[in-house]
Parts: C-alpha cells; sequence; structure tokens
C-alpha cells in the first residue's frame, strides 16, 4: 500500500502541471503514444518530492468508452511504472495515447502496451530499450 500511496504522489494532475510539460518539455511520437518530457530540475523542491519521475495521462474520446479509455490509463501507469527504473530522474512525462494504440491494447494486452511505450522511450532517449 506504501508503495501505490508513493505512486500516487507521483502523477501529474493540475492542468498547470500538464500545460507545462507540454509546451516547455520535448516531444516524441510513435504511432500509439506521444510521449512529452521535462526536465523540472529548476522548480523548487517540495517536503513530499522525492525527486523522481512524474506522470500524467491522456486519453482521448476516439480512443473508445469510458471502460476502454481507463483500462488504457490503468494500462499506461502500469507500463510506465515498470520501466520507471530506467528513466532519468527529476522528470515530468506525459503520454497522450493515439486511437491506434486501442487496437494495440485489445490485440497484445499489456505486454504489447509496455513493448510500444519502451520503445517510444528508448527512441526519445529516455530509456534504455529503443535505437537513437
Amino acid at each position: 500500500m506504501a508503495d501505490r500511496a508513493r505512486r500516487k504522489r507521483r502523477r501529474l494532475s493540475r492542468s498547470g502541471e500538464f500545460e507545462r510539460v507540454y509546451r516547455e518539455g520535448r516531444s516524441h511520437a510513435s504511432r500509439h503514444f506521444v510521449v512529452y518530457a521535462f526536465p523540472r530540475g529548476e522548480e523548487p523542491a517540495r517536503a513530499d518530492d522525492d525527486s523522481g519521475a512524474r506522470l500524467g495521462v491522456s486519453v482521448g474520446r476516439k480512443l473508445g468508452g469510458a471502460v476502454e479509455r481507463n483500462r488504457m490509463k490503468r494500462l499506461l501507469r502500469e507500463a510506465f511504472w515498470a520501466s520507471a527504473d530506467s528513466l532519468d530522474p527529476g522528470h515530468d512525462f506525459v503520454i497522450v495515447a493515439r486511437p491506434a494504440a486501442a487496437e494495440l491494447a485489445r490485440q497484445g494486452g499489456e505486454a504489447a502496451v509496455e513493448e510500444a511505450l519502451r520503445s517510444v522511450l528508448g527512441d526519445a532517449g529516455l530509456a534504455g530499450g529503443g535505437s537513437q
């Protein structure tokens, strides 16, 4: 339960946090996802901040109904935290699921989503697993 609480703190939740990552961060895209990354080194440290990666997830209505969107968000969070050890600390990430991600999740499930996410993170040079 403590692990879950720590991850909850490591989420982007305010629209201003998302906007800053969109506006000032770098984007990296694949067929299934767009990943925005922003190093928050110049931001003042908060008492509850352990300077680890923080995650925000955006899944639009084009992906499907509420059940499909919520499932995709869950799969993306699990895939992201599974590869979080290889990510640069002190970064904020926003993952935007494209409509093609719905088919990927239906066909390959959690493993396919995790592999596709690792690939785009690796291609972006943010984590191991892809070409640079």
